[in-house]
């Protein structure tokens, strides 16, 4: 994630380490030139864009996408139930 002059990291986490875990991550951290938030900012961050990206997206099999398709083209007429709660909506201020 780079930094940029319009991005600054205001917000804290807590991060509760073993004293070997802390050693090994200020370790990577200097072997990479960077300081311990950095490097574990760049190697979680790509991995938490996947696991979120997975989460919401909604992968259909060709025979759901043809499906969903042909109700775009052609939808089924609205039912009683989803008339009256778009009734209820108009209704609201």
């Amino acid at each position: 994630m780079p930094m940029t002059p319009a991005t600054t990291r205001d917000d804290r986490i807590e991060l509760r380490t073993t004293k070997e875990e802390k050693r090994l991550l200020a370790a990577a951290a200097a072997y990479e030139r960077l300081d311990v938030t950095s490097f574990i900012m760049r190697n979680v961050l790509p991995t938490a864009r996947e696991v979120v990206d997975r989460a919401e997206r909604l992968v259909l099999s060709a025979r759901d996408s043809e499906r969903v398709l042909a109700l775009l083209e052609n939808p089924p007429a609205p039912t009683p139930a989803l008339l009256a709660a778009a009734r209820r909506r108009l209704a609201r201020p």
